[in-house]
């Protein structure tokens, strides 16, 4: 009979991985929902910038990373359940506006904020986790406080204006030297709200600066994550990797000194793509699916959820 009491142990968490619709401006959004019996945290995970989707792959970019699907499926085996989202206009959520570009971060945080609402039926307790221009989106859908918002998971999120940063990132590659002049006035321009007509615009550039991105990008360069950060008063987890070439620790520094109730995940050797550089070969954790999360990420985040919840 003794034996019949370890069966519980035998068997990992019964989950259940099925898409979910909410209603978007003009027809469905979709996720990926991983239900996880008694739960009673769920993670809702927003998607970085551009065409990245609920799996955290981006085909047309050459992104193959599946970090999203990894985090979704790791959090489900600490008991957490979760929903990947993909944004309007993309993939899962193509039919939810015509012009994925014609769309701004309060439009996606508005999105967070109603799965939000759908979330709050598989856990009682729901947390946005927004991955770099996601963790964006999470601080704007936060300004809102949905009613069962627990708090928040920064994932390589950005502390400064995405302006500054693409500028950083761009001159980060000696290569792009003779571009940069341009790169500065166009970025100027649109931090001013100002677009350029992209004919203009250098060849190598122009898939960069279309008019519909210019459009996305007047908005999102006015938001500065700092100033956005100060108004969330609640709890908030930011996770960052001293190897990412995108989003810096200094950033995160930012992040941590703007939110009242922050807590700190520093990933030794992580990427942005929250997984473990290689060496030798510093673009790997975004082209190859294979490789795992960085082994302190879903620990550190369950470890997170749990703390805060029971000290509530």
């Amino acid at each position: 009979m003794r034996s019949l009491f370890l069966l519980p142990l035998l068997f990992p968490v019964l989950t259940m991985a099925e898409p979910v619709h909410i209603p978007g401006p003009q027809g469905p959004l979709e996720a990926e929902m991983i239900a996880v019996e008694g739960a009673s945290d769920a993670v809702i995970i927003i998607p970085g910038s551009g065409p990245i989707d609920r799996d955290g792959n981006a085909p047309p970019m050459g992104l193959s990373t599946d970090a999203y699907r990894m985090l979704g499926e790791g959090l489900a085996e600490q008991g957490i359940a979760s929903l990947r989202i993909d944004k309007r206009g993309f993939y899962g959520s193509a039919g939810a506006i015509s012009d994925p570009d014609d769309v701004t971060i309060e439009a996606y945080a508005q999105d967070a904020r109603n799965w939000v609402a759908y979330t709050s039926r598989l856990a009682p307790c729901v947390w946005l986790a927004g991955h770099s221009e996601g963790g964006l989106v999470a601080l704007m859908a936060a300004q809102g406080a949905p009613e069962d918002l627990c708090g928040l998971i920064l994932l390589a999120a950005s502390g400064r204006p995405i302006g500054q940063l693409m500028i950083e990132q761009f001159e980060a590659n000696p290569a792009n030297e003779p571009l940069m002049p341009e790169l500065r006035d166009l970025v100027a321009g649109l931090e001013a709200g100002k677009s350029r007509n992209p004919v203009s615009v250098t060849p190598v550039l122009q898939p960069l600066f279309s008019a519909g991105l210019q459009r996305y990008m007047i908005d999102l360069f006015s938001h500065d994550p700092v100033k956005i950060a100060k108004e969330w008063g609640g709890p908030a987890l930011i996770v960052q990797g001293n190897e990412d070439m995108q989003v810096r620790p200094h950033d995160a520094d930012l992040l941590e000194a703007a939110l009242p109730d922050a807590h700190r995940l520093n990933l030794a050797g992580g990427t942005h793509m929250l997984k473990t550089s290689v060496a030798g070969n510093p673009y790997s954790t975004y082209v190859d699916s294979a490789l795992p999360l960085h082994e302190a990420l879903v620990p550190g985040i369950a470890r997170f959820i749990e703390e805060t919840t029971t000290a509530e």
